[in-house]
C-alpha cells in the first residue's frame, strides 16, 4: 500500500448542456491544466461537469498557497484553463468557473453537479446564443494636443503658464468627451445588449502607459446582433477625438458566470 498512488482531485473547468457529438468526438484528444485528459461528469441531470483529474500533490489547499506565489505556474494553468472552456464554447453553451475549482474526488464534485443542478439549467439557458463582448474607453494624454502658439512678446515665463492651462483644458475635456462616451454606450446596450458588467478600470501593469482606462464594462451580445453592436459602440466615439474605444470578444461569458 505504501507505493499506491495517492488520489486525484477532480479538478472542474465548467458547466455544460448535454454535448453535443462533435464535441464528445473531440473530448479524448483535449488536455487541461497540468496535461490532464478532459472529460464529462454527469448523472441523471441535464448538465454535465468539464474535468480533469489533477494531482493531489500539486493541488490541495496546502500546494495552491505556494502555487498562486508562482506567476509562471498561474500564468500556464490560467492557460490550460481558458483553453478548455474556448474549445468548450466553440461547440456548445458553457458556464465557465474559476480557475481551480476543486473536489475531493468524482462523487463529490456529482454531489455539486446534482445540488446545484436547477441553478445552472437555468443560468445557461440564459447564456445560449451569446457571448461576451468587452468595451473600454481610453482617455488620451492631453500632451499629445497641441497648444496655440503664445504672442511673440510673451514672456517665456507667460508662454509656460498658458500651455499648461491649455493643457489642463484639454485633459478636462477629455474626460467631458469620456463620459459622453459612457453615456452613449449606455443607451446602446439597453437595445443591443442582454446583460452588463462593469469591472474596475484598468491600472498597474494591465493599463497602458500611453492612455488612461476608464471604462472597463462586459456585455452579453445576442450572436445575431453582434455586427450591429461592434458598430454601435465605434460610433459612439466618432466625433470624440480625445478619447479611444476598444472592443474586445467573441468570449466565453466569465463576467455572467455567477449566479
Amino acid at each position: 500500500m505504501n507505493g499506491a498512488p495517492a488520489p486525484a482531485l477532480t479538478y472542474v473547468y465548467a458547466v455544460i448542456p448535454p454535448a453535443p457529438a462533435a464535441l464528445r468526438e473531440l473530448l479524448p484528444t483535449l488536455k487541461g491544466v497540468a496535461g490532464a485528459p478532459v472529460a464529462l461528469l454527469s448523472a441523471e441531470d441535464p448538465v454535465s461537469f468539464a474535468v480533469s483529474a489533477v494531482p493531489r500533490a500539486d493541488f490541495d489547499e496546502t500546494a495552491l498557497k505556494t502555487r498562486f506565489e508562482d506567476l509562471r505556474w498561474l500564468e500556464e494553468t490560467a492557460r490550460a484553463h481558458h483553453h478548455v472552456i474556448e474549445v468548450l464554447a466553440a461547440h456548445t453553451t458553457v458556464l465557465p468557473l474559476r480557475m481551480a475549482t476543486l473536489y475531493q474526488d468524482p462523487a463529490g464534485a456529482l454531489d455539486a453537479l446534482r445540488a446545484q443542478s436547477g441553478a445552472f439549467t437555468a443560468q445557461l439557458a440564459r447564456l445560449s446564443g451569446h457571448a461576451e463582448y468587452g468595451v473600454k474607453i481610453y482617455v488620451r494624454p492631453a500632451e499629445r494636443d497641441r497648444a496655440p502658439a503664445a504672442p511673440a512678446a510673451t514672456s517665456p515665463g507667460k508662454a509656460y503658464l498658458a500651455a499648461r492651462r491649455a493643457q489642463q483644458h484639454a485633459h478636462e475635456d477629455h474626460y467631458r468627451q469620456a463620459q459622453v462616451a459612457t453615456e452613449r454606450i449606455a443607451d446602446l446596450a439597453r437595445r443591443h445588449t442582454a446583460g452588463q458588467v462593469r469591472h474596475p478600470a484598468q491600472s498597474g501593469p494591465l493599463a497602458s502607459a500611453a492612455e488612461e482606462n476608464v471604462l472597463n464594462d462586459a456585455y452579453l451580445v445576442p450572436d445575431g446582433g453582434a455586427d450591429a453592436f461592434r458598430a454601435a459602440v465605434a460610433g459612439a466615439a466618432r466625433d470624440l477625438p480625445g478619447i479611444r474605444i476598444e472592443v474586445t470578444g467573441p468570449w466565453a461569458p466569465y463576467s455572467f458566470a455567477a449566479p
